[in-house]
């Protein structure tokens, strides 16, 4: 309503009584300055959620990330010859050839208690070697 009083007082001279009342033009002034604001609002509430769902993308080294991955593909290759033949066999069947335990126990012919200690065993002495390195 301020802004409105300031608006009128700042533009008495620009007042032309042939186009109305002054009410009316007060009101009109009035209802164009809450608009105004309204828009103003909602571009602003527009902006905010554009900026809050915008995917930012952080840059990334490709090389550093290239050269990370193949520095753990060769840790874990080491780390694989640490273990005795079965367990790497049951291992390398069920997280690199992506098979149940149920279906390495299966292919080898082997029970499936059997293939769960191994693995188990496995991937304790993986963990023990990973964490050496």
């Amino acid at each position: 309503m301020q802004e409105v009083f300031l608006l009128v007082w700042q533009n008495a001279d620009k007042y032309d009584s042939a186009l109305g009342s002054p009410y009316a033009w007060l009101v009109t002034i009035a209802h164009r300055k809450a608009v105004d604001k309204v828009r103003s609002w909602q571009s602003s509430a527009d902006r905010d959620a554009r900026w809050m769902t915008a995917e930012w993308k952080q840059p990334f080294d490709e090389v550093g990330e290239v050269v990370t991955d193949r520095m753990e593909v060769r840790q874990v290759s080491e780390a694989l010859t640490v273990l005795s033949p079965l367990q790497r066999e049951s291992i390398v069947l069920a997280y690199f050839g992506s098979l149940t335990y149920r279906e390495v126990a299966e292919k080898l012919a082997v029970p499936l208690p059997t293939i769960k200690s191994r693995i188990r065993d496995g991937l304790s002495r993986l963990r023990t070697q990973l964490d050496v390195v």
